[in-house]
């Protein structure tokens, strides 16, 4: 007769996470020049067009979607790292070669944000693009100080899979706590995020003292 109190051994388990959603990050070499010169041309822009975009943002300002034809060095060479980033991220599929490194020139668009104290970005996606990239040119302190706010927060695209049944269950299994419910993450100057398009996102309200000012991408194929 078998016994009915085996053990379960969790080093036994065998995990296989489904359907993971990635979010990546890279620092980019020397962010403070490359900053300070975004800054500057960010701020030209914006004395030459005061009303600009009107997107997700709840207040602030956007630019126009043609940040990656702006004329000069600062920008050629975030949206040359952008470029080169996206590739890094991406396969390209086929019957014949299975997947290979793509080969094609990515259609992009890219603009600039400046949220002050009391701004945000409400929840939303960006359909008709492969990948979305965010970098902060100035997270506008929030590295030293939380209660700034101004982080991403991404919804579980799956829907509330875990808090419809009980709001207090979790998945005790590696990058699946928050299963059913948001992410966030903090904003970090010179830090670039690349996450899929589809993935809804917001911006928490911001608080900061000094403006916070990031540039978003668009990349699809």
């Amino acid at each position: 007769m078998l016994p009915s109190n085996y053990p379960v051994d969790p080093e036994l388990i065998t995990i296989k996470r489904l359907f993971t959603t990635p979010l990546a990050s890279i620092q980019y070499p020397d962010a403070a020049t490359l900053n300070a010169q975004l800054k500057a041309v960010i701020t030209r822009r914006m004395a030459h067009d005061l009303r600009g975009a009107q997107r997700s943002n709840e207040g602030g300002w956007q630019s126009a979607n043609d940040f990656q034809k702006w004329d000069d060095a600062s920008c050629v060479a975030l949206v040359t790292f952008a470029t080169a980033f996206a590739t890094q991220l991406t396969a390209v599929h086929s019957e014949q070669y299975g997947l290979t490194e793509p080969a094609f020139e990515w259609k992009l668009n890219a603009w600039a944000n400046v949220n002050q104290a009391g701004h945000s970005n409400s929840l939303h996606g960006h359909p008709g693009a492969f990948w979305l990239g965010v970098y902060w040119v100035d997270a506008g302190g929030r590295e030293d100080d939380p209660a700034v706010g101004g982080d991403l927060e991404f919804i579980d695209p799956r829907g509330m899979v875990a808090s419809t049944y009980n709001p207090a269950l979790r998945m005790r299994v590696e990058d699946c706590l928050t299963a059913g419910f948001s992410s966030t993450y903090a904003a970090t100057s010179g830090t670039f995020v690349m996450f899929p398009s589809w993935l809804m996102h917001s911006v928490q309200r911001f608080e900061g003292a000094r403006p916070r000012v990031s540039i978003a991408f668009n990349f699809g194929a």
